[in-house]
């Protein structure tokens, strides 16, 4: 066999569907987002299925989709760690 199944590639673990990894994880994340406005940061969830308002400005931050909420433009984000 020329794919060494036990240990996997990084790069082929991330393309594997969810539950087919050797350590099945989501796709899904949190995320800080930042208000383009006011400059607040927001913990948002990646697939959130609601509309996300800033605290501060109340300016909407990501719109929902099928899946993955679609951030407004001049909004930036990072994935959180832990």
């Amino acid at each position: 066999l020329a794919v060494d199944l036990l240990n996997p590639s990084a790069e082929s673990e991330k393309r594997a569907h969810k539950l087919k990894r050797v350590v099945p994880r989501p796709n899904s994340y949190f995320m800080d987002v930042k208000c383009s406005g006011c400059f607040n940061i927001t913990v948002v969830f990646s697939n959130s299925q609601s509309v996300v308002t800033c605290p501060g400005c109340s300016t909407v931050l990501c719109q929902p989709t099928g899946g993955r909420a679609r951030l407004t433009e001049g909004c930036s984000f990072r994935k959180k760690i832990n």
